[in-house]
């Protein structure tokens, strides 16, 4: 699978831009504001009808605008797909496959399955634990549709119990069996999330390590901690001891919603413990694992988004990283960068078809 063409109508710096692109190496270099990563983020959304960057779809929209529009040619089973995305204001996001609108979105993702690694993954890193559940999720969800389903599912019985919980708060009562109804549906749901994370970080992290080994040479000793109330008790006894703090707060303090992946290097905790390429090694090295994982059981290589992935890394890891790609096992690859020298080299030996564009002002041109 791979993308062959890519247009851009009001998406955020781009007011009309359309790009042919390679099947294996794209380059975008340009100053930073230049429009490059929004670029990468135009693939994503094709991918996942979401930004990377932005959490509200409306921010995409370029200023002074009142819509965007992104067009991708993909070339997948032997035959051009069409996919479009559109976002209105004051409407809702449209996805269309072959001119086709999805019913629900949930039914694209996993189809044109993606990878980014960008400067903004050190938010799994410094961030709380949302983030890294959330990383973990977009994961399983790419190929697990039961699991994504689950989780939506999972996400509206917790707001029902939390408003629920607010409700008796605010009236200062508290009703057993009502809290009891959603407590059923929550444990069911919460018991499928907890096993399916727990079975998916037990094929990840060796993979994650054997990444992370080839980028810094076998030098740290890396981990991941999956942290679990449900690790501890079973969620039901984890609930009926919850029930007077719920009802004090006002919302459901225990779940897998409060689960969390600690990142370790020497059995200590990254985010105080490593130095600025420890931590992007270990990040890209969950990154390229999630591509594995995904590649293998879906049958199709995500595209791989590398934005601005070689500052802070020392030239043996951007060494050993651009090895992986020339072994040809990521399939299309696209990569932002500021600096044309050091894009030079980087593939000055590496015998690989790729194209070059200058990205200015919203402007693409093939270099």
């Amino acid at each position: 699978m791979h993308l062959k063409t890519l247009a851009l109508v009001n998406f955020k710096n781009y007011t009309d831009a359309s790009i042919e692109l390679s099947a294996d190496i794209n380059v975008f270099i340009g100053e930073n504001g230049a429009g490059k990563t929004n670029i990468l983020d135009a693939v994503h959304f094709l991918s996942f009808c979401r930004s990377f960057l932005n959490p509200v779809d409306r921010q995409c929209i370029r200023l002074n605008e009142k819509f965007f529009l992104l067009q991708g040619t993909y070339f997948k089973d032997d035959k051009d797909i069409g996919i479009t995305c559109s976002i209105k204001e004051g409407q809702k996001k449209t996805v269309k496959r072959n001119k086709k609108e999805y019913e629900k979105l949930a039914d694209h993702i996993g189809r044109f399955p993606a990878v980014v690694i960008s400067p903004y993954d050190t938010n799994l890193i410094i961030e709380g634990s949302e983030t890294r559940r959330k990383f973990i999720d977009s994961i399983i969800s790419q190929f697990d549709r039961n699991y994504l389903e689950t989780l939506i599912r999972y996400n509206k019985v917790l707001k029902q119990r939390n408003a629920l919980l607010k409700q008796f708060q605010e009236l200062r009562i508290f009703d057993a069996e009502s809290i009891e109804v959603w407590n059923i549906q929550l444990i069911s749901l919460g018991e499928v999330i907890h096993k399916k994370r727990k079975d998916f970080l037990v094929d990840f992290i060796p993979i994650f390590q054997k990444f992370f080994n080839v980028i810094a040479n076998h030098k740290e000793e890396i981990d991941i901690s999956y942290k679990s109330q449900l690790e501890e008790e079973s969620f039901a006894q984890a609930l009926e001891k919850s029930t007077r703090k719920d009802n004090a707060v006002g919302y459901t303090t225990v779940g897998v919603h409060k689960d969390d992946l600690v990142f370790l290097i020497h059995d200590q905790p990254i985010k105080k413990f490593g130095s600025q390429g420890q931590q992007k090694s270990f990040l890209i090295a969950l990154k390229l694992a999630q591509f594995e994982i995904v590649s293998n059981l879906l049958n199709t290589k995500p595209i791989l988004l590398l934005d601005d992935v070689f500052d802070k890394l020392d030239h043996d890891r951007v060494s050993h990283l651009m090895q992986l790609i020339s072994q040809h096992i990521f399939g299309q690859v696209f990569i932002s960068d500021t600096d044309r020298d050091r894009i030079e080299k980087v593939f000055k030996n590496i015998d690989i078809d790729r194209k070059l564009f200058n990205v200015k002002g919203g402007q693409v041109e093939k270099g």
